[in-house]
């Protein structure tokens, strides 16, 4: 198993720690939490710089970082460099250079090219191959008015001039960089064995220097030999990529000390929100799959990856319970229920694939799966359980055999990720008895994104979750699933008198997704209307007996059925773009509580936001008037509907 958890600093300030991928700061963060991880679990893990994804819209790749050590956690290379080296002069780096090239058994003559982001240092490009053991190089004339490098960001290696590399010779460059302050090596794409052998050659002729800064490319087989963490730049937050776990044990060992590392460094995986804290709005994603492709759990058990499926479907919880506050069609996990599958093609998909024959069925299970596990747009990686990264020859890093459960946002105690983390890898374990699997689908309707998004229906049905472990001989403690949910439903409002109570709590609500919009470059971004809002009211049956609510004048009418929720969908402020552009904000909101026999008003409060609560209201506040026909009750879109609509005018 595996996991991508995200931080943010302490104080998360500017674009990149809300909305953009990258900014001045996030580099930084990121280099300070690689060392100190290199200092609490990998020491002398080897770090290198490496070009990330790239999205459009982005002029350049995303930068990655990653720490890499061999099998049992044993460094790559003994670079051997005392705390207090004084680093090597230009004319040091040059001769290494040239001793490296008769080492390797490859004469060549370095090529000094200038940076203008750099006009005081040193630049030199060494075109270094290596095919079946054996290292040369090509010569690389070039003009002198061509041996610069451009002026994009990032190291020399990124930036040199290939389009006047010889025609037809591999580009396979090592770039050196000097200044004053240090080296710094860009590797150049090669085999893992060469390029082991590359660093190993480097650091015994540099013994005595600081460690130079590594760029590079890590090889296609290097996951498969090396231990490897990543730190990544996403929209909003770093992301870590966790090295390969065996066992749950070593997975919540990493997240603990994640927490540790963040912490010395001013990394944390919550923010502030007023007077409440939340995720950091980036993924805690988990990723389950086999030791290696020969040997691989789900490929020679197409019909167990079915249970987990179905099981998963029957369970709201599992979508929305550990996410963020997006949830539903337009978020980064919709259910298959929310994508663009419809439910006689995934019920079609399922029953063809409990039937197929013995035998590794990889293929058959990514091409029938990877269709139908997408958003509306038609995305693969946005959904609830992803098989981006399963079985797709026309993508070689989607051929990982990875199910990737994405409907898990980042919590602020170590304890509560590795719990969910449990519960989770629990569950598969449960669904391996064919028994205990589902044996279709289950039609939600409308109660997907009414009762079940509400607190009180998660919990209830998470508890069922919980029952099955227990029933199976794998219990489970509840308090700190307990405690998650509390957290990530907190309450606006407590209340009571005698044996009447009144909670209000915070809920779920989808944010529509609205048209493309056009951004600058050309290229177009999705946005949501985030504006809506949802709260779940839990009154006992003594408040609901003897006591009358109203809202903005407006009764809230209590279900005939005592065990039915009630909740309040309204809108908090006006964003643009957004839906309904001419509907007025609704808060602040004034809540009543009247005795139903005297229609006395006992208590009255108001709320602004979700992060302040219902507040007690004293005196005269400025509340936006009611609309006409104030003394009508709330309702519903639907009649049976749970959630009352405050936008909808009564009749």
């Amino acid at each position: 198993m595996g996991g991508e958890p995200t931080l943010v600093p302490d104080q998360p300030e500017g674009a990149e720690w809300s909305v953009s991928a990258d900014g001045p700061s996030k580099l930084s963060y990121a280099k300070a939490l690689a060392a100190e991880l290199q200092r609490r679990a990998w020491p002398g893990s080897t770090l290198l710089y490496c070009p990330g994804k790239r999205y459009d819209g982005e002029a350049n790749p995303r930068w990655a970082l990653r720490l890499i050590t061999g099998p049992e956690s044993k460094p790559l290379v003994a670079w051997g460099s005392a705390d207090d080296a004084e680093p090597p002069t230009a004319t040091q780096v040059l001769e290494l250079i040239g001793e490296l090239c008769r080492t390797l058994g490859c004469p060549a003559e370095p090529l000094a090219l200038r940076d203008p982001l750099q006009p005081e240092g040193q630049v030199w490009a060494i075109p270094l191959s290596c095919d079946l053991g054996l290292w040369f190089s090509v010569p690389w004339p070039l003009d002198q008015d061509l041996r610069m490098l451009n002026e994009a960001p990032g190291p020399a290696g990124l930036r040199l001039p290939l389009e006047h590399f010889p025609t037809g010779a591999l580009r396979q460059v090592l770039t050196v960089e000097w200044n004053s302050s240090g080296w710094s090596l860009f590797l150049p794409p090669l085999e893992r064995e060469p390029l082991l052998q590359l660093l190993q050659c480097l650091a015994e002729l540099s013994q005595g220097w600081p460690q130079p800064e590594l760029s590079g490319v890590l090889p296609w087989d290097a996951m498969s030999h090396w231990q490897v963490l990543g730190l990544t730049a996403d929209p909003g937050v770093l992301e870590i990529n966790l090295p390969v776990c065996r066992s749950w044990q070593e997975y919540a060992d990493w997240i603990e000390q994640l927490e540790l590392a963040g912490a010395a460094v001013g990394l944390r995986s919550w923010k502030q929100n007023g007077r409440r804290s939340e995720g950091t709005g980036g993924g805690n994603h988990l990723l389950f799959g086999g030791a290696d492709l020969q040997h691989h759990p789900f490929f020679q058990r197409p019909a167990w990856l079915v249970g987990v499926l179905r099981y998963w479907q029957h369970h709201p919880s599992l979508a929305y319970l550990f996410s963020g506050r997006s949830v539903g069609p337009a978020s980064q996990a919709p259910r298959p229920d929310e994508g663009s599958a419809q439910r006689l093609d995934l019920e079609l998909a399922h029953h063809t694939l409990e039937r197929l024959p013995s035998g590794d069925q990889r293929v058959a299970i990514g091409e029938t799966l990877r269709h139908l596990h997408a958003d509306r747009s038609g995305n693969t990686h946005r959904s609830e359980i992803s098989l981006d990264k399963f079985w797709n020859p026309a993508w070689a890093a989607g051929c990982q055999g990875l199910l990737e459960f994405r409907a898990l946002e980042s919590l602020p105690h170590h304890h509560w990720s590795t719990t969910v983390a449990l519960l989770f890898r629990a569950l598969l374990v449960r669904l391996l008895n064919p028994a205990l699997r589902p044996s279709a689908l289950k039609p939600w309707g409308a109660d997907l994104h009414d009762r079940q998004l509400l607190p009180s229906a998660l919990w209830a049905d998470l508890e069922l979750l919980l029952a099955d472990l227990e029933a199976d001989g794998l219990p489970l403690d509840p308090e700190p699933l307990r405690e998650i949910w509390d957290w990530r439903f907190p309450c606006l409002l407590q209340w009571g008198l005698g044996e009447a109570e009144l909670e209000i709590r915070q809920a779920l609500e989808p944010w529509p997704l609205l048209c493309d919009t056009p951004v600058e470059g050309g290229s177009t971004s999705r946005f949501v209307d985030s504006s809506l809002r949802r709260f779940e009211i839990c009154a006992n049956g003594a408040l609901r007996q003897d006591y009358l609510l109203r809202l903005q004048g407006r009764e809230i009418p209590w279900p005939s059925d005592p065990q039915r929720p009630v909740a309040v969908r309204y809108r908090q402020e006006a964003l643009f773009p957004c839906l309904h552009p001419c509907l007025a904000p609704q808060v602040p909101l004034k809540l009543e509580l009247l005795e139903r026999s005297s229609a006395q008003q006992l208590a009255a409060w108001q709320l602004e936001s979700e992060s302040r609560g219902f507040e007690p209201l004293t005196g005269e506040v400025n509340l936006r008037p009611a609309p006409a026909a104030a003394q009508g009750a709330l309702r519903g879109e639907r009649e049976h509907d749970c959630t009352l609509d405050l936008r909808l005018e009564t009749r």
